[in-house]
């Protein structure tokens, strides 16, 4: 469990947290399997044992202060009575992994109702209203899927169209079985899907029916618009009238594997390949709002495509939470689709929303392979408690709140990377006192479930036939952390985290979107660098006035005097120019601007820094780091005098060789130098696969990389102008922080 402050003392008062102009949070990855620090929680049993206070819940940690029979609370200082179990327990506190660390994992005991078996159940889901390139993708997608599945796991495989199949190959050839999706927005089949198929016979033991499985995608075929017609009985003199009925068989599905929820599973994950807009049935999107010319009427483009169409797939999300599936979407198209209907069925039932836009250079099957290949936790509960002078406030990420109980969250499927956000506000004007030895403490609790596969080594000594069974194991993580004060505000100054303050600005920024429009949310992020420029030079008493009245007044806007500050700056002005917050009419489109939202409100802050700055490094061979760190412009790339550049933007890796570069130099680089190594380094510790290109200086097309080159790009249009991009911003802060001072 990772946790990251925007800053590690934190303001000792509202004044004071008011005039520091930064915002107050952390960053939480619960199920991340070390903290920030590299280090492991202390695994213990009982965690149902563990004390907790009277008076806030909080668990017992080694904060507390513990007398023979009683403790007291590190969070809001109540005194606690200890049981006669516990006290005994206490007598050999090096015993507890509760007196030994502030961070540590119990087991929880299962109860009777939760003992089944629980074999992890995977559904794909696969459109066939697409094209050749489409289905290949999908099917070297799912064989990476079937490699990286554990034993005992079983697998259905189901497509969709104008009508809806599911496909029995447990038997020597695969049997598929059909049923039409009716056009009208009501959607409802005419029959059960337990009635076209048992769910034993569709969903198959991978062990025994790999190969089957492998022979039941290679008869995948794109249904021909004739077929779509005449089956959906909507030929109208020739013209096509549709055929992706996905809100329909996801409606179907998510009812029919929901049956066994409970008993076969503890939790289901179906993956759905789209590659268009669902244009028949229930959940149908009309993609026509996305050609419509918004400028003659006056309205914002962002603000009218941001929101969702229809609320059907948020209301499927509740569905599929109901039936324990989790839903990835993996959208391989570059048409307009309304990824912002559709993304509520993916993050509200804790998986992912992936988009490729062409099939040619795709990395989905590598993504495929690194999501199921890595650990995952499911039906987890996070809740964060403070001491009692500051509380939370909003709460971001893929999660949705306890209809009951306040400032708890539920996640249905998280895995290492997830991180989500919080930002914290007084409770009171007094604030922490100046006085006293007490600080400032924050408690995570992280309960979630984990299936374990069998242990093949208990049967490898017996000859019995019985299938082992998966268990599920039921975890309680606790992490308390303690934070200092900041006395003054140059105090506060010294110890800002610059990664976790750009988190918290792009959930934010991404709220104010979705509410009010992109235009707003770039109005905010402005604002928000204008009045932290002007703090800054108010508190470090940076203002002064030359002979020339206000003219001559020297703000500095460069942080000069605070290193923690000064990457700020620059990634306020990649932010604006990134896709995330580019305006429509400069070409963003809505898909990819709601698939970064989704993306960039779920990384860890050292992620999404680099999604938003890229790190931009230059090597003198294949073999020898030149410089770690260059800004992004094209003057860095000719004083550096370097000839290899190695530019890291997260979801792309780009190795540049220079016109200049000796042509001895062997292009691309050979595998076993430093920079192949750490090219491969950075793609394993990726939630994404980074997509991988090489350029060559003066001979290929140089834009993918020149694009990264931002410092002489206009933050308003892209394009390089006249005005040197970065440096104009600067001065433009410059001017709007007098106009504030004024």
């Amino acid at each position: 469990m990772a946790v990251r402050a925007t800053v590690t003392r934190f303001p000792i008062d509202v004044e004071s947290l008011e005039e520091s102009g930064l915002p107050w949070g952390v960053t939480v990855s619960p199920f991340a399997a070390k903290d920030e620090n590299g280090n492991p929680p202390v695994y213990g049993s009982e965690g149902h044992l563990l004390p907790r206070c009277e008076n806030c819940w909080s668990y017992y940690n080694t904060y507390c202060e513990q007398e023979q029979w009683a403790w007291t609370c590190s969070l809001c200082g109540t005194l606690n009575g200890l049981s006669s179990q516990s006290v005994s327990r206490y007598s050999q506190p090096e015993s507890c992994p509760e007196n030994i660390s502030s961070f540590i994992d119990l087991e929880l005991p299962i109860e009777e109702s939760e003992e089944m078996q629980a074999r992890p159940v995977y559904v794909a889901a696969i459109d066939l209203a697409s094209s050749e390139e489409f289905l290949e993708l999908v099917k070297s997608a799912l064989l990476a899927a079937l490699e990286a599945l554990g034993p005992g796991s079983l697998f259905g495989l189901a497509i969709f169209s104008h009508k809806i199949g599911l496909y029995d190959v447990q038997g020597p050839i695969p049997v598929v079985k059909n049923v039409f999706i009716p056009h009208d927005s009501d959607g409802t089949l005419s029959m059960e899907l337990q009635d076209v198929m048992p769910l034993s016979s569709f969903l198959a033991p991978v062990d025994t029916c790999k190969d089957r499985i492998a022979s039941a995608l290679e008869t995948l075929r794109p249904t021909t618009s004739w077929e779509r017609t005449s089956g959906a009985g909507q030929g109208l003199d020739g013209v096509f009238l549709g055929g992706r009925g996905f809100g329909s068989a996801m409606e179907a599905l998510l009812n029919y594997i929901g049956s066994e929820y409970g008993n076969t599973f503890a939790l289901a994950r179906v993956f759905a390949f789209l590659s268009g807009a669902p244009d028949i049935g229930a959940g149908q999107l009309d993609t026509r709002r996305y050609g419509e010319q918004y400028a003659s009427r006056r309205e914002d483009a962002d603000r009218a495509l941001l929101p969702e169409q229809t609320p059907f797939y948020k209301d499927l999300a509740a569905v599929a939470v109901q039936s324990g599936v989790c839903v990835d979407i993996f959208a391989v198209t570059n048409e307009y689709t309304d990824l912002a209907s559709l993304k509520f069925l993916s993050i509200e039932s804790g998986g992912s929303l992936f988009l490729y836009t062409s099939t040619d250079d795709s990395t989905l099957p590598q993504d495929m392979y690194r999501m199921l290949s890595r650990p995952y936790a499911f039906n987890c509960v996070l809740r964060l408690r403070t001491s009692s002078e500051f509380q939370q406030g909003h709460s971001y990420g893929h999660f949705f709140p306890d209809p009951q109980y306040e400032n708890v969250q539920h996640i249905i499927c998280c895995d290492s990377f997830a991180t989500y956000a919080y930002d914290f506000e007084f409770a009171n004007n007094t604030g922490f006192s100046r006085h006293t030895s007490e600080l400032p403490m924050l408690q995570i609790a992280f309960q979630y479930t984990v299936v374990v596969p069998p242990d093949e080594l208990a049967n490898a000594g017996s000859n019995t036939t019985t299938r082992a069974k998966h268990s599920l194991k039921k975890r309680l993580r606790i992490r308390t952390l303690q934070f200092g004060v900041g006395h003054s505000i140059n105090e506060i100054y010294d110890c800002v985290d610059s990664e976790v303050v750009l988190s918290l600005l792009v959930h934010k920024v991404i709220l104010a979107s979705l509410e009010q429009g992109v235009r707003e949310g770039r109005m905010l992020l402005h604002d928000w660098l204008v009045i932290l420029t002007a703090q800054y030079n108010d508190a470090c008493k940076l203002i002064q006035s030359g002979h020339g009245g206000s003219s001559g007044v020297h703000i500095d806007v460069a942080f000069s005097q605070c290193p923690q500050l000064q990457p700020l700056p620059r990634l306020v002005f990649a932010l604006l120019r990134n896709p995330l917050l580019r305006l429509h009419e400069e070409g963003v489109h809505p898909d990819y601007r709601i698939y970064l939202q989704c993306l960039f409100s779920a990384l860890e802050p050292s992620s999404l820094s680099r999604a938003v700055y890229p790190l931009l490094t230059s090597y003198a061979s294949p073999d020898k780091q030149a410089y770690p760190r260059h800004s992004l412009s094209r003057a860095a790339l000719i004083t550096s005098g370097s000839p290899i550049f190695f530019l890291d933007a997260f979801t792309n890796l780009i190795v540049f060789y220079s016109s200049t570069a000796d042509p001895s130099l062997p292009f691309p680089p050979p595998q076993d130098c430093l920079l192949r190594t750490t090219i491969n380094k950075l793609k394993q510790e990726r939630c994404i696969t980074p997509k991988l290109s090489f350029i060559k200086g003066g001979q290929d097309d140089a834009t993918a990389f020149e694009n990264y080159l931002i410092e002489e790009q206009d933050v308003e249009g892209s394009g390089f102008t006249s005005v040197m991009g970065f440096v104009s911003f600067l001065e433009e802060i410059n001017q709007s922080t007098l106009e504030y001072l004024k």
